[in-house]
């Protein structure tokens, strides 16, 4: 596949970026955005580049969150939101802020970037209530689905975890960790190499995979093997699935110190890791189709909006806007909120033209405000 989209970031590393952005933190500024945030242009594109995108702090949601990782919005419009070193899951009210936790998911053994990470909401919510959640245990990563009962006190209303998927190697690095239902009903995963290259590879395992199983944690039906979860391969650690208008699955990817990545993922590619790293060129591999300096991104959530791919920056402490401009290409990325809150780990699509924002300066690589962690609703275009 032969990507338009423009390199960014001209900075050169000294150190290895892993999967959360390691290295020195750039400087903060205050955390009160302005109500419209200017752009830091990313360098030119040989596509042509469409009207500039904005962003708008709408409000700040919720403050005063721990290690917040994973987010879902709720039917009614509340959003739930999982905190990787605590391993519980709070609801919040979208109107007011207020914070109930609804429960801790048990097993969970959180260390370095592993804990409880991604979560996700049935495709029949409405009727099974059933909360998915990707964490990590002693022995392994895997995806468990939980009964959400409003109708038990707080803090109990979670009941006892049913295991749809285990095996996925951990680590204390690269557990990847996003949990996703595509267009198609199907459950999404994401996972990291677990600190171990040549898993990425290994075409038995499913570290450094991206996944697609049934809500049953079956493989599904038209997977590149019938028999397997495994949809593609030879990531490092991807933290960021969203679908396009055209239900297109788009994935953002940790790289060590050369290229973090935004792909396009298509069923049984290989990506390269860790034969390649960015744009190679090499017959096999699929390029990304757009890279950056680690400084600069160190990518983890990402949402699709007003014709954009929206990814949130961790090391970088910025928001990346991505504007889709043909099948296989992206315009000249815009870099928004730089510096101004951090370490950004999560977004959402709220729909239309809001997203949410999730901070992640409480994972022990940031540098707390008062405030963190902290959920924002954005206006983008």
């Amino acid at each position: 596949m032969t990507a338009v989209g423009a390199a960014v970031a001209l900075l050169v590393l000294t150190g290895c970026s892993s999967g959360d952005g390691t290295g020195p933190a750039p400087g903060r500024s205050a955390t009160t955005a302005p109500a419209a945030a200017t752009p830091q242009d990313a360098s030119p594109s040989p596509s042509a580049a469409p009207a500039k995108g904005s962003v708008k702090v709408v409000s700040t949601v919720t403050e005063g969150l721990n290690t917040p990782w994973g987010l879902a919005a709720l039917p009614e419009g509340d959003l739930l939101v999982s905190s990787r070193d605590k391993g519980t899951i709070t609801r919040v009210d979208a109107e007011t802020g207020e914070k109930s936790v609804i429960g801790s998911v048990p097993g969970v053994s959180p260390a370095g970037e592993s804990g409880l990470l991604g979560i996700a909401l049935s495709p029949s919510f409405a009727s099974d209530h059933q909360v998915y959640a990707y964490f990590t245990t002693t022995s392994d990563n895997r995806i468990a689905r939980m009964y959400y009962d409003e109708r038990k006190p707080a803090g109990q209303q979670l009941g006892a975890p049913d295991t749809v998927l285990r095996g996925i190697p951990k680590g204390r690095i690269h557990d990847g960790g996003r949990i996703a239902f595509g267009p198609d009903k199907m459950l999404y995963a994401s996972t990291g190499d677990a600190g171990d290259k040549a898993l990425a590879q290994d075409k038995k395992s499913l570290a450094g995979k991206i996944l697609r199983m049934t809500p049953d944690g079956e493989p599904a039906h038209g997977n590149p093997e019938a028999d397997s979860v495994v949809y593609s391969l030879g990531h490092r650690d991807v933290q960021g699935l969203a679908w396009d208008s055209g239900n297109r699955l788009w994935a953002s990817e940790f790289g060590q110190d050369t290229w973090d990545e935004l792909n396009l993922i298509e069923p049984g590619r290989n990506y390269g890791w860790p034969e390649v790293e960015g744009k190679a060129h090499k017959p096999g591999f699929v390029d990304p189709v757009v890279e950056w300096r680690p400084a600069e991104a160190s990518p983890s959530g990402i949402a699709y909006a007003e014709g954009s791919i929206w990814m949130a920056a961790l090391r970088g402490e910025r928001l990346w806007r991505i504007p889709l401009a043909g099948r296989e290409s992206a315009a000249a990325p815009q870099a928004f909120l730089k510096g101004q809150y951090g370490r950004l780990r999560t977004v959402l699509s709220a729909g239309g033209d809001k997203v949410w924002l999730a901070t992640s300066n409480t994972d022990g690589r940031g540098t707390p405000k008062p405030g963190d962690d902290r959920i924002l609703l954005l206006e983008v275009a």
